[in-house]
């Protein structure tokens, strides 16, 4: 499997040093708990065991339909293009109405501007070398989460499952955890068993919330699908590393696939466009009307 950058991320942030952003001082509030980052509340259901949601509601788990036209606003959001039935956007925004709507969430890693939360909140779920200094996913300035044992990983899904359980209060119909193989830019403090349970646990809780969850990226940890529990998947770039049919085979076409080269684009429509969702856009997935907005469907 190739080893590359990580794709783009929610929230484009400036590339700062991490002692900066660990000195933000954001005020950061929760909604029926204690607050989480970017302003959302693990509490209220993050604070049962992991796994569990908090409603109790027994929504219908639906995954996206198989080549249905889709776009991807993780960067802002903005009107769907004319006959796009799917839609993904960070969980700090709204449904798009009348569309399917993925909620995208950074599972695995922290984002740059909610450093400061955790650095306040919970220091010991950051993961940190034998210095103690936290190991950062450096392309994107983002400290990786602290999945190494049973315990940290039952705090993060109570954490993270406050989001993902806000994701469905709001009426998104669906969510992709982000970052899942960041045990690959973890030093070798993280592997890939660790990563594979925390995920089953996010699945949990996103099914007991009646939210479908999609394996973001992480070719090579399609094959254990069933164990894990995800639904569909979102592949980043996988008709440039040659990685669609991966994804195709273990998700039966389920597959929402980014591109940002054009020739990458044309090359996956030509031999996918009759079976995968493909969409091209813009490597920072600006909103439409900004400069450097791509969008295209096969």
């Amino acid at each position: 499997m190739p080893l590359r950058p990580p794709a783009r991320r929610a929230v484009a942030s400036p590339l700062v040093p991490l002692a900066s952003l660990l000195a933000l001082s954001l005020v950061l509030t929760g909604c029926g708990g204690s607050g989480g980052p970017d302003g959302d509340g693990a509490g209220g259901a993050g604070t049962g065991r992991a796994g569990e949601g908090g409603s109790g509601t027994a929504r219908e788990v639906r995954p996206p339909g198989a080549d249905e036209p889709f776009d991807y606003q993780i960067g802002g959001a903005y009107d769907p293009p004319a006959g796009v039935r799917t839609v993904i956007r960070d969980r700090t925004a709204d449904p798009a109405p009348g569309a399917y709507n993925i909620c995208y969430v950074n599972a695995y890693q922290a984002q740059p501007d909610a450093v400061s939360w955790w650095q306040r909140n919970h220091p010991d779920l950051l993961l940190r070398d034998a210095e103690g200094a936290a190991v950062v996913d450096e392309d994107w300035r983002e400290p990786l989460l602290d999945i190494s044992t049973g315990e940290r990983r039952a705090r993060l899904a109570r954490i993270v499952g406050g989001w993902i359980d806000g994701c469905a209060e709001r009426g998104f119909d669906a969510v992709e955890a982000d970052n899942l193989d960041s045990y690959l830019r973890a030093d070798g403090l993280l592997d890939r068993r660790q990563a594979a349970a925390f995920a089953r646990l996010l699945a949990e809780r996103a099914h007991r919330a009646g939210l479908a969850i999609g394996q973001k990226n992480a070719a090579e940890m399609t094959g254990l699908r069933d164990s894990l529990g995800f639904d569909f998947a979102v592949a980043e770039e996988c008709g440039r590393y040659d990685e669609c049919a991966v994804y195709a085979d273990a998700y039966d076409d389920r597959v929402l696939v980014v591109e940002y080269r054009r020739a990458d684009f044309t090359a996956g429509c030509r031999e996918w466009g009759d079976r995968l969702a493909i969409v091209l856009r813009d490597r920072d997935v600006v909103p439409a009307g900004d400069p450097g907005h791509v969008n295209a469907r096969c």
